[in-house]
């Protein structure tokens, strides 16, 4: 397996108001084996610098079938009366958001994350000494 391989997706989600009503936004996903425990998410809002967070892959998966997640990041599947979607709840110092995500993409996403780095196999993506180095030597 390639360390080096990297996978995206660009993803339609709903930005959900407090009043109910959702925007439109999309979002670039993005997976790298050589980080093989994170997701990264670009939120594209408007003209200005995407909005960049990193999620743990496990944590959105778990989240397709129940509420997971503590602090900044939580994830729970959609209504049953609303199927297809997931909820991913952020919380900043700036504020809090709620994102309703299209379930099918963000599944295929994972899936192909999973033929690159299988469940459980991450550590042997992980390059122990460039990561103590990166600890003990910073730049």
């Amino acid at each position: 397996m390639n360390s080096s391989t990297t996978i995206s997706a660009e993803l339609a989600l709903r930005l959900v108001a407090p009043d109910r009503t959702t925007v439109p936004l999309l979002a670039t996903v993005e997976y790298a084996a050589n980080d093989p425990y994170a997701l990264r998410v670009a939120f594209h809002v408007g003209n200005d610098e995407p909005v960049e967070w990193i999620f743990a892959r496990e944590l959105l998966t778990v989240g397709m079938g129940r509420l997971v997640g503590d602090g900044d990041v939580q994830v729970w599947p959609g209504p049953p009366d609303y199927h297809g979607s997931l909820n991913l709840g952020l919380s900043s110092p700036y504020g809090d958001a709620l994102f309703e995500v299209p379930l099918a993409p963000l599944a295929d996403f994972l899936h192909r994350t999973f033929e690159i780095v299988p469940a459980g196999h991450e550590t042997e993506f992980v390059d122990i000494e460039t990561e103590l180095d990166d600890l003990l030597w910073p730049s």
